[in-house]
């Protein structure tokens, strides 16, 4: 165990942890809503430092981030917990757990270690994914300020749920993140995820003034997320709040975990809320889950032609140069194009 970052003694030992915006008060012995912070006699503990449940070396379009050094490996991280319930969880096995510090499964993998794996492999980047990193703050942190030591970029897959203080600690060594926005009402946030879309929102903008490059991901789930006048309203948004150069991925849905009573996404949705957003005015929007479909590809938004081709997670084909597009001369957003 290591003793968490951002909480607040209160008396009878007990803790606010301030971490995420659930702000969790908890009596000696309590777990927070994520699972994996705990108080021990009046002090908040991470049971998860240095526990890695996940360990792998994936295509940095997995994330999915495509305007990070494209076709390039993202040494991926993650620990068990997570502080959303969504119902549709892909990872639910190590994401919805509940824990003690007498039991936390992983392997015992340093900060260190974690960096020096990531050179051997010739990983651009270190991405801190598939469970929710705000809620491993304390590992990550650690292992992003070695990694950006030795000139690795750091990455979050996350849901965005984190209080202003630590992401802004973390800022100067976070140099992306893909930010679930899950849906566009309260209601579904609260019943269907378990959390709250303008504590969401207002991290994508911190992210944005902070200087972190975002690209923004909606899972379309049929029934819940799947209307023009949704996807119109997320377009809008991150064109207004984030800027045109932000991507927007909009993903297929399947079924799983909780939520199995429903089709997986109709590819027609997605082609529909790509050309929304498109329409809206944003630069890049992609299609998920759908290999070999059109939205998987870059193109110019000056000129329209393809610069950056994939099937799935791989690149086949990449003419961006120096940024640029070759055909127009237009700058294409991100890091590493």
């Amino acid at each position: 165990m290591k003793e968490a970052r951002f909480y607040e003694r209160l008396e009878d030992q007990r803790v606010r942890c301030v971490l995420c915006p659930h702000e969790c008060m908890l009596r000696d012995g309590q777990v927070g809503v994520c699972g994996v912070r705990q108080n021990v006699g009046g002090t908040l503990y991470s049971l998860v430092y240095g526990r890695a449940i996940a360990v792998h070396v994936d295509p940095i379009e997995k994330k999915p981030l495509f305007h990070v050094h494209p076709g390039s490996r993202s040494f991926s991280l993650a620990t068990v917990g997570c502080n959303f319930r969504c119902l549709f969880c892909q990872n639910s096995d190590i994401s919805q757990v509940r824990l003690s510090h007498a039991q936390v499964p992983g392997e015992e993998i340093a900060p260190e270690e974690l960096v020096k794996l990531a050179e051997r492999y010739a990983c651009k980047t270190i991405a801190y994914t598939y469970t929710e990193p705000t809620v491993f703050y304390e590992y990550a942190y650690d292992t992003a300020v070695l990694a950006a030591e030795r000139g690795i970029l750091n990455v979050f897959v996350t849901n965005g749920f984190i209080s202003a203080a630590p992401l802004e600690e973390i800022a100067p060594v976070l140099h992306a993140a893909n930010v679930d926005l899950k849906g566009w009402s309260e209601e579904f946030y609260r019943r269907i995820v378990g959390g709250d879309l303008k504590a969401v929102l207002d991290t994508l903008k911190r992210m944005k003034r902070l200087g972190i490059w975002v690209e923004v991901t909606t899972l379309c789930v049929p029934g819940y997320v799947d209307t023009d006048e949704q996807f119109g309203s997320i377009a809008r948004f991150i064109r207004d709040e984030l800027g045109p150069e932000t991507p927007w991925h909009v993903s297929r849905f399947y079924p799983h975990f909780r939520m199995t009573d429903r089709p997986p996404t109709s590819v027609s949705v997605l082609q529909r809320a790509r050309q929304i957003g498109l329409e809206e005015g944003l630069r890049y929007v992609y299609s998920g889950n759908v290999p070999g479909d059109e939205g998987e590809n870059t193109f110019c938004y000056r000129c329209g032609r393809l610069l950056i081709r994939r099937w799935g997670f791989s690149v086949l084909e990449n003419r961006v140069r120096e940024g640029k597009c070759p055909d127009c001369g237009a700058e294409i957003d991100g890091i590493g194009l």
